[in-house]
């Protein structure tokens, strides 16, 4: 089922998501919908926070994305990220391993808005997956970028609060419009 995702103004995207102890059959079927939500809005990520759920649930998947490669290493060694797409992940933490780059991001939660935002390139990752086992891998390219942006989701962090002061400046109109409008669905 396609949900409804929320957009800027909207107080759950700025709630910390409450850990996931157990994936019971609702935690089940909303990663199910999560998904359906995602590819029915053509993103490649969406927190739980960006369908109203304040909890540490994120799905992503970046198949299909040839123009910013990413790349995944298990144990040590390559893997194809398309065979582990989509990722599911529960409680996940990220640690930076590269160097900071910039790079272009969007969000589902602030439609037509897309900045360059600087991430570390590298992360090592740990999380639990669908069936809520421990999962581990380290990541790169644009699966980094993605994973970095949806676990800010998780803690209430967006990523306006990662622009420059002189970017966000200068989106200050299209931002304080989308708030508006939101809080003026919200009033309804």
């Amino acid at each position: 089922m396609v949900l409804t995702v929320v957009k800027y103004g909207t107080p759950v995207l700025r709630q910390k998501g409450a850990r996931i102890e157990t994936v019971t059959p609702a935690i089940g079927k909303l990663i199910a919908d999560m998904l359906d939500t995602m590819y029915a809005h053509k993103g490649i990520g969406l927190a739980a926070q960006q369908v109203g759920v304040p909890i540490q649930l994120t799905v992503i998947d970046v198949r299909g994305i040839t123009d910013r490669p990413s790349w995944l290493e298990v144990d040590g060694q390559r893997a194809d990220v398309a065979q582990s797409m989509p990722l599911v992940l529960l409680n996940p933490r990220a640690t930076p391993v590269g160097e900071p780059v910039p790079g272009p991001e969007g969000c589902l939660s602030f439609p037509e808005i897309f900045v360059d935002i600087t991430r570390p390139e590298v992360v090592d990752v740990t999380a639990l997956n669908a069936e809520g086992e421990p999962i581990q891998f380290r990541c790169g390219g644009l699966l980094a970028r993605a994973i970095q942006h949806e676990i800010d989701h998780l803690h209430g962090i967006l990523f306006i609060d990662r622009m420059t002061k002189a970017v966000k400046e200068e989106l200050r109109p299209e931002l304080e419009a989308l708030q508006a409008e939101t809080k003026k669905e919200l009033n309804q």
